[in-house]
């Protein structure tokens, strides 16, 4: 009964210039081919599906091909069709996941003392060598120490830092990258040719983000949507396969950001949230497109001008500054890696916006439409009315009225000036003003904070607000809240703010970048703090 192979396997590479993104492996290896300069063990290391175990078979039947060792074999030959088809018997490939035992790596290095059967070389395939006990690496190291000369080592790995050193030093050791996603969708598009499907670029697209880097996983995807579509391969069939966000969305919200507009970020948000969208790959796929927009700033010829969001991305560059952008990137970030703190994926989305609502530099905020029309207004998130009282969807926390017969700061501000200490300073950070003049402040304090609400420390703030204003100020209490943006969750936010521009210098510096180039370095971002002015 004939049977369809999956595509990773029926398009997998058979030589060095068939192998996708790895030209620095690719041109080491073939050198030493060429040169004859062998080593004994080879290590290839680097994340699943970036061809770690094709180069070694590759290597393998460069090797042993029949007609000499080369860097180009024929493909063709006895040996060559034997690695191919899985059945050489001089080539054991062994999976250390599932054979960790010392007795057997013993029974393997024994055999590998006795000659190759046909071949040249009798070769060791090692996957995910890290997983071997470590008696099997004290086996192992024996036969690396003084390997007989037919035998040669092919280990890989994803995690070679649980490899022994003394193991490390007696390899010849290669680091497979992740590779582009636009040479993924390359290679995706050539596979859909050749398979004679119906190529659909934004689609190819969507399936090597969602790949990560792995050609395995994209070539599985890919699989996955030919089925998934009936033989067709669409953007609205891997949207829905995938989940993926419509980058309308994304634009849309990055355009409302630029306005101040409070109210359709959150009207975004909800739409999104009807159509059962993940906010944790929104806030990815929201840092990517903040990568784009900061390209579009830096090299704007890097920018395919064919993708639908070009003309966004354009208008986004020049509406805000190269700061801004590399703020908002830090914040998605964050807000992505807090989300499964926050309460509800909902909750840790949308605060991400008002995170970058909130800390929207003041060149965008003059163009607010609430500030223009009530000039005393300083806080960013909260509207005045001279006029009304507090309505009640107002108490209720759905908006914060500001009222003011005079220019006050904010309660954050407010409070600082205050010079409160102990448990009043706690309660008076954990506060929320609802109505805010010299004459009536009316603070919301959260549920969770509720056990502040002293009357000796309420005392004090009225107190110490008397004395601030030179006369009584009818002051109360409510249970509840309005935005979530108390002095205390300001004073946190601006805390981010401050160590997200630090992560983002640091990032930026040549130095910095050269190293993590140039040794493939890692930046620990836990250590990095802002100077404090």
């Amino acid at each position: 009964m004939f049977q369809s192979q999956v595509l990773a396997r029926k398009w997998r590479p058979r030589n060095f210039p068939e192998l996708i993104g790895q030209d620095h492996v690719v041109r080491a290896l073939t050198n030493a081919l060429e040169q004859n300069r062998l080593h004994h063990a080879y290590l290839f290391t680097g994340t699943r599906g970036v061809g770690k175990t094709t180069v070694a078979r590759i290597l393998a039947k460069a090797l042993n091909c029949e007609k000499g060792i080369t860097s180009t074999p024929c493909g063709t030959c006895t040996a060559c069709t034997q690695i191919d088809g899985g059945h050489s018997i001089d080539l054991i490939e062994l999976d250390a996941a599932s054979n960790t035992q010392v007795d057997h790596m013993r029974d393997l290095l024994e055999n590998a003392l006795y000659a190759p059967t046909s071949a040249r070389f009798k070769i060791y395939i090692i996957d995910e060598v890290h997983m071997l006990s470590k008696s099997a690496f004290n086996a192992m190291l024996k036969t690396l120490e003084e390997p007989p000369a037919h035998v040669k080592f092919v280990l890989a790995t994803t995690d070679p830092q649980k490899i022994p050193i003394t193991v490390l030093s007696r390899c010849l050791q290669f680091n497979l990258k992740q590779i582009p996603a636009v040479r993924i969708t390359a290679h995706l598009k050539n596979t859909l040719i050749r398979e004679k499907i119906p190529v659909d670029e934004i689609a190819l697209a969507l399936i090597a983000q969602a790949a990560q880097g792995s050609m395995r996983d994209a070539l599985s995807i890919l699989d996955q949507a030919i089925a998934f579509g009936e033989g067709n391969v669409t953007e609205n069939a891997v949207r829905d396969m995938l989940g993926a966000i419509d980058q309308r969305y994304l634009y849309d919200l990055l355009e409302a950001l630029a306005s101040t507009n409070g109210q359709q970020l959150l009207s975004l948000a909800d739409e999104m949230e009807a159509q059962c969208l993940s906010f944790e790959t929104a806030l990815q796929d929201l840092a990517t497109a903040l990568h784009r927009i900061a390209l579009a700033q830096t090299v704007p010829q890097s920018i395919n001008e064919d993708i639908p969001e070009y003309q966004q991305i354009l208008s986004l560059a020049k509406i805000f500054s190269p700061e801004d952008v590399q703020l908002f990137y830090q914040i998605a970030l964050h807000g992505r890696n807090d989300l499964n703190l926050a309460p509800d994926e909902y909750a840790g989305f949308t605060m991400t916006l008002i995170r970058m609502l909130t800390f929207m530099p003041d060149h965008l905020n003059t163009n607010l439409p609430n500030q223009q029309q009530n000039p005393d207004l300083t806080t960013k998130n909260t509207r005045s009315n001279n006029n009304q009282k507090t309505s009640p969807e107002a108490e209720k926390g759905t908006q914060s009225s500001l009222i003011k017969s005079s220019p006050l700061p904010d309660w954050h501000d407010l409070v600082k000036q205050l010079k409160l200490t102990g448990m009043a300073k706690m309660l008076a950070q954990h506060s929320e003003a609802n109505i805010l003049s010299s004459d009536k402040i009316e603070l919301f304090v959260p549920e969770v904070h509720k056990y502040l609400l002293d009357k000796k420390y309420q005392k004090t703030i009225q107190t110490a607000l008397n004395t601030h204003f030179g006369k009584p100020v009818a002051l109360s209490f409510t249970i509840g809240s309005i935005t979530g943006l108390t002095p205390a969750a300001i004073h946190q936010l601006e805390n981010e703010a401050k160590q997200a521009k630090a992560i983002a210098a640091i990032e930026q510096d040549p130095v910095v970048q050269e190293l993590v180039d140039s040794f493939d370095a890692k930046i620990i971002e836990s250590s990095i703090k802002p100077i404090q002015n």
